[in-house]
């Protein structure tokens, strides 16, 4: 008999989400990673890595934190407090219903949600796929030849239009027209883009105020803002003759029902598909999209998927163009765009495939009857509706009943539109009901009900669609919900995310999207909360967004935040933007000169030009440091005319520079401020705050940092953190404060998803955000301490130390065997893993970053295929294997490779299953190595013929 051991009390939490949950190394996994890399402990670590010079003082300390059902408790209570009306406000806004087998199979799905951009193209086919059905849906709904794969929202996609339209006009002039039926936000924020380029925004009645001859371009919208359906041919037709461009800012599911704008002859066609499915969620996220004919395609923004072919010939996607990119081009990059939203993309894609063009249709021509039906309730009232021919929007004079009307309508449980002093608008939608209507006839003074009324056509005549859309088999597939289910899975399959393997991309920060931080994202109380419902309605969304700004103020040492920024590149052309006004406002306007190290991240000097600013470039020494010697001369040189500098830090190279303090004296000490680009965070948090350094406005990517996934190339956000010097100056918005500098066209960007660094703050507490930080810094130093001898670690400090990544050099290796950077990452694929980001911030290298969220166990394994792949190529060096016919060369190996004719002077085994690579449960890239020069030299950008799917299928 066995004697029962005595009870004993003990400290394990299991409930603790910083150091069980989110922290990927046990405490024992720690000590033996400490003990390779040559500490004592952690603590020591990060006393070696990180200078004395820029430590904060003070702990991060916010309260404890809490655990995940505390936590979630937490986000209910606050949830609880917006109020969920139903909004008929419309503003490019729509209420919308998301399939559940979308929402749960995609949007609630890690598989599609914790992907990366698609630039290793192999194992991104899934996606891809789904953003070329997007791309086909947005081509054929708009009658244009090539679409892009989503931007950021619409107004900023209008911005980009205007921007197109000047670089592809043969107009020599400096002015814009903008309909003055565009949304306000639109307005907005096209003038906020113009006025730093000199370019004059002329907003009017298109039909009576444009003289083409004046303008480099127009835009006009489609239906318009307040319901207007108007037929802009004769006008595009007039713009032409001229060599000046249109724009059409078209909702895409009016253009079911309606002419489209190629039709009417416009260059380019911009809006969002937040109606197809995806929640109004405060404003975002949602994608927007952008369409041109085939001789623009070279000038639009955003990325381009298109068709290409593997190794095998067999049809294959890839990014295309995207020497385009302002990686690329850098200060004459015409667009910083760097992200786009793509979860949102493949929604709305999937939201065609799953309605086809008859049930879309059928869902536009319903909601045109509500909104006919709408109109004939509140004429019966005596009312007079503007326009006479609409889709879905009209609008009421109502005289000095404005206010009490729309009061009476909230008491009813609907939201209007109110329009000048006098007018009350609506927009009827796919989630309107007839109770709806009523309730809103209630509110005018009437006693209806729908079925007093026949419904109507009003829609004009002469604009009504004859052309066919959506014509591919693709969005004609069965409807069935378990073919639908599976073809979603069949695609997600394809694809390598966060769910599979861990992604170690250096400035990235592929680290853990934890369940309990989406899970209220999906709330109908922050999901179904419209942009510019009356500010009592939203009291959940200013307590979560104030409490955020709080703590991220904390965490930087600024004193203001704006979370206007749907992405870091805008976070970088709102904090350059609100440089500039600063210089303007204290009679600097002729401070125009921003200083970039030539190490920058390509959208720095992108979005430095987009403000009108002169770039001058700043050299970097032979360790990637700034050259201070450098940066001082030039400091010096143009201070008269000095408006700011932008660094990065911990540097692009992966290092704390130790001159970073002094950088941001010198540039006060000529007048201008500091921008610290704030993509590397993820190495300070709780160590050192870019406001106590000497930083004046940097951008946070809450997509690295602070937990929001990114959604296979977006969603994203750029929130940006300014001194109180500069807080004056941040991004207005005219639909709450009315200042001019928009540059989202939600007043908070993408507020639906900030639950998720909201309850990652919560979670994690300052003493657990500290602690991810530190054990960040560890996993980067133990992988560079495990791979030294392998490969050469470019830049250390002077303690020979990294950040919290690492740059491994891969060009010796191209110069002894032939084996290129581009074959370690496709090799990479084989054993399991998504490559590390290739030749950035050098050509022929690695930049690895694997977060705070891996474990010992997995990054051992990432390594271990690393140390192969060096063996590999030595057996190439040392005349073991081929130069040409080798596992690196041939890689990625697929299935088709594994079951064919294997003629290869390697074996099977070593080809498909090198080491890291799972036996059961091993990844299958689902094309071998794609050829990016065919893809390119012929282009194809919609979606290929059915025998393609078919084949897939086999």
């Amino acid at each position: 008999m066995t004697t029962p051991t005595e009870f004993h009390f003990t400290d394990y939490q299991p409930y603790d989400f910083a150091n069980r949950r989110h922290i990927g190394p046990s405490p024992s996994e720690m000590a033996e990673m400490l003990k390779v890399v040559g500490y004592k402990s952690l603590d020591a670590l990060i006393d070696a890595t990180v200078p004395s010079s820029i430590r904060q003082k003070v702990p991060l300390t916010w309260g404890a934190a809490l655990t995940e059902r505390e936590a979630l408790d937490r986000l209910r209570e606050t949830a609880n407090k917006n109020q969920v009306l139903t909004s008929l406000i419309g503003q490019g806004y729509y209420g919308t219903i998301t399939p559940p087998v979308i929402q749960r199979n995609i949007l609630e799905n890690p598989a599609w949600y914790t992907a990366y951009t698609p630039y290793q193209p192999e194992i991104s086919q899934g996606r891809l796929e789904a953003l070329l059905n997007y791309q086909t849906m947005v081509c054929d709904l708009t009658g244009l030849d090539v679409a892009n794969a989503s931007l950021l929202d619409e107004a900023t996609a209008a911005a980009e239009a205007m921007a197109m339209c000047q670089r592809v006009a043969k107009s020599k002039a400096t002015a814009f027209f903008v309909d003055a039926n565009c949304h306000p936000q639109t307005i907005a924020l096209i003038e906020t883009r113009a006025a730093p380029l000199g370019w004059k925004v002329i907003v009017g009645n298109p039909f009576t105020d444009l003289d083409p001859v004046d303008v480099f371009g127009a835009i006009f919208q489609y239906p318009g803002t307040h319901g207007h359906v108007s037929d802009f041919s004769g006008l595009i037709s007039r713009l032409h003759q001229t060599g000046a461009i249109a724009a059409v800012a078209a909702d895409l599911l009016a253009l079911t029902l309606l002419k489209s704008p190629g039709e009417m002859g416009a260059d380019i066609a911009v809006g969002t598909s937040q109606r197809f499915g995806v929640p109004v969620g405060y404003g975002g996220p949602h994608a927007a999209y952008m369409a041109v004919k085939d001789a623009h395609k070279r000038s639009m923004p955003g990325r381009l998927v298109g068709v290409s072919v593997d190794a095998r010939g067999n049809r294959a996607y890839r990014l295309s163009l995207q020497t385009r990119e302002q990686h690329i081009r850098r200060e004459k990059a015409t667009s910083n765009i760097c992200t786009a939203q793509v979860l949102l993309a493949v929604m709305a894609s999937m939201y065609g495939v799953f309605h086809g063009p008859q049930g879309i249709k059928a869902i536009a021509q319903q909601t045109h009857q509500k909104a006919v039906l709408m109109a004939k309730g509140l004429e019966k009232l005596g009312y007079t509706i503007e326009p006479e021919t609409f889709f879905d929007t009209i609008t009421v004079e109502v005289g000095h009943m404005q206010g009490v009307i729309l009061r009476s309508a909230v008491a009813e449980g609907v939201n209007l539109r109110k329009v000048g002093a006098t007018k009350i608008g609506m927009s009827l939608d796919e989630r309107t009901r007839p109770a709806t209507l009523e309730a809103v006839w209630r509110a005018f003074g009437g006693n209806f009900s729908i079925s007093d009324f026949e419904p109507e056509y009003r829609l004009p005549k002469e604009l009504l669609r004859t052309s066919q859309y959506m014509t591919h088999p693709i969005f004609h597939m069965n409807r069935a919900e378990s073919e639908m289910t599976r073809y979603i899975r069949r695609l997600s399959d394809r694809d390598l995310a966060l769910d599979r393997s861990m992604i170690p991309l250096g400035s990235c920060t592929m680290k853990l999207n934890a369940t309990a931080e989406m899970l209220p994202i999906t709330w109908p109380e922050f999901s179904d909360i419209h942009p510019f419902v009356p500010a009592d309605q939203a009291l959940g969304y200013k307590e979560m967004i104030d409490d955020l700004s709080e703590k991220l103020c904390s965490v930087t040492g600024y004193d203001a935040f704006s979370m206007q920024p749907n992405s870091g590149a805008q976070g970088e052309y709102a904090g350059l933007l609100t440089i500039r006004n600063y210089h303007l406002a204290n009679g600097g306007t002729h401070r125009d000169v921003c200083l970039i190290p030539t190490s920058a991240h390509g959208t720095n000097p992108a979005s430095a030009q987009m403000v009108g600013m002169k770039v001058v470039p700043v050299k970097v020494r032979d360790n990637g440091d700034i050259d201070i010697d450098d940066f001082r001369a030039k400091a010096e040189q143009y201070a008269e005319n000095l408006s700011c500098c932008m660094i990065t830090y911990p540097s692009t190279h992966g290092v704390f520079e130790e001159t970073v303090r002094e950088i941001c004296e010198i540039t006060h000490k000529h007048g201008g401020q500091v921008y610290l680009d704030g993509a590397n965070m993820n190495a300070m948090v709780g160590l050192a705050r870019p406001g106590d350094i000497g930083s004046d406005v940097s951008h946070l990517n809450l997509h690295k940092t602070f937990c929001i996934p990114h959604g296979g190339g977006g969603p994203g956000m750029g929130p940006i953190g300014v001194k109180a010097h500069l807080a004056p100056y941040l991004p207005g918005h005219p639909s709450t404060d009315g200042r001019e500098g928009a540059v989202s066209a939600a007043p908070f960007g993408s507020p639906s998803i900030l639950p998720i660094s909201w309850s990652y703050c919560l979670m994690m507490g300052g003493e657990g955000l500290t602690q991810a930080t530190k054990v960040a810094i560890l996993n980067a130093n133990y992988i560079a301490e495990r791979l030294k001898g392998a490969y050469d670690v470019l830049y250390k400090s002077e303690a020979g130390r990294v950040a919290h990544e690492c740059i491994i050099d891969t060009r010796p290796l191209a110069d002894s065997c032939g084996v290129t950077v581009d074959d370690v990452a496709k090799r990479l694929i084989d054993c399991g893993f998504h490559a590390p980001t290739m030749s950035w911030p050098v050509a022929g290298t690695l930049m690895i970053e694997p977060t705070e969220s891996e474990t010992k166990a997995e990054i051992d394994r990432f390594c271990d295929a690393m140390l192969a792949i060096r063996e590999e190529a030595r057996d190439i060096e040392e005349g073991r294997a081929d130069k040409t016919n080798n596992p690196l060369k041939n890689a990625p190996h697929t299935v088709e490779d594994l079951v064919g004719e294997w003629d290869r002077p390697y074996s099977r085994e070593k080809g498909c299953f090198p080491p890291g690579a799972f036996r059961i449960d091993k990844y299958w890239s689902p094309v071998n190595r794609i050829d990016n020069v065919y893809g390119d030299r012929n282009l194809i950008c919609t979606c290929p013929p059915m025998e393609a799917y078919a084949e897939a299928a086999e």
